[in-house]
């Protein structure tokens, strides 16, 4: 199977809110794959639904082969979460937060997992700081660093850069194009369009309960009228295609 996730008629209400309706979308593996959406779109639902926090009211959902009602425990061994903001110790150094999440999950050579990932995400000369000395950026990478701990297949990245200063995000973004590199699945959800377009293999934009756009950045500037041709050309940015589409949407 080469599908890292697969979403067919994803539906979720609380109570009289329709909040998903009828959700579809395929993930490759290996890839990064971006969720657009303004707040309330339902972008944070599809992620409790595909973590296994939150269960869908119909439709179905796969993660990594495992459907996510049926095998949750499955899913769960396959898969890392890391949310908007970084869950690291602050008093405990860099080494001792990966050590620690290592022994968590019942890793044999605790310690070596952490240097290798130390050195993956270029923390070892700040191994032994306590992480409240940290920069933003750093904590991101170590935040990210904990999460892949036992090799997970697929992370869930939502809105990662959320707070951090332009330095802090390319940071983050190198790391993010790494995980891609090096065979990781990676779904985003981010409130920045330009980190999709920086990112992204593919972007799916939510709206309303509904994604009313799936592609590659390419196929999505299809989508958009042609560029007028004045003194130079000007291609459209991924935020020009989103307010695009999602004001076509409004309109109808």
């Amino acid at each position: 199977m080469d599908k890292a996730i697969q979403l067919r008629g994803l539906q979720k209400s609380y109570k009289k809110l329709n909040v998903l309706n009828g959700v579809d979308f395929e993930v490759e593996k290996g890839k990064i794959f971006a969720l657009l959406g303004s707040n309330g779109a339902g972008k944070t639902t599809i992620v409790k639904i595909l973590t296994t926090l939150l269960k869908q009211d119909s439709g179905t959902a796969y993660v990594n082969g495992f459907d996510v009602a049926v095998k949750p425990d499955q899913v769960r061994q396959s898969i890392s979460l890391t949310g908007q903001f970084a869950a690291v110790d602050e008093i405990l150094t860099g080494r001792e937060n990966l050590i620690m999440i290592a022994r968590l999950r019942h890793l044999e050579n605790p310690r070596q997992v952490s240097e290798e990932l130390l050195n993956r995400f270029s923390l070892t000369d700040a191994a032994d700081r306590r992480v409240a000395t940290y920069s933003g950026g750093m904590r991101r990478r170590l935040d990210i660093a904990m999460s892949l701990v036992g090799k997970p297949q697929l992370i869930f990245l939502d809105e990662p850069t959320t707070g951090l200063d332009p330095e802090g995000r390319i940071e983050v973004w190198k790391t993010i194009k790494a995980l891609a590199d090096n065979g990781t699945t990676v779904l985003l959800t981010t409130q920045y369009l330009d980190e999709a377009e920086q990112l992204a293999d593919q972007i799916a934009i939510l709206h309303e309960g509904r994604i009313i756009a799936n592609g590659t950045l390419a196929e999505l500037k299809k989508m958009f009228p042609p560029a007028k041709v004045e003194y130079i050309e000007k291609q459209p940015t991924l935020e020009d295609i989103f307010l695009a589409i999602v004001g076509k949407k409004e309109e109808k």
